[in-house]
């Protein structure tokens, strides 16, 4: 399953998506988040599956695209992203 976390405003699309079919659930993402907004929990896009995956703190969700750029990140370089060796996770800002 897809799981989209983020927002659109004026301004674009700040989206980090999590294929939660290809994510193991291990765990590095939310270690090498320099922004904190990755977490382990349950599936929300799929109520039945019991593994923990990546997901974006709900708390984060509607200010991901600051709060990322504030953090370091640039695009093409996202630590999760380059963490993830299932390949789960893209941005789109």
């Amino acid at each position: 399953m897809i799981a989209n976390y983020g927002y659109s405003d004026a301004s674009g699309e700040y989206l980090i998506t999590i294929d939660t079919d290809r994510c193991d659930g291990c765990g590095l993402c939310k270690e090498v988040c320099p922004a904190g907004v990755m977490e382990l929990g349950d599936d929300e896009s799929d109520p039945l599956n019991e593994v923990k995956v990546a997901i974006v703190l709900e708390g984060q969700r509607n200010r991901i695209g600051h709060t990322c750029k504030l953090a370091g990140c640039k695009p093409g370089k996202e630590r999760c992203i380059e963490a993830c060796a299932q390949g789960a996770i893209e941005h789109s800002f």
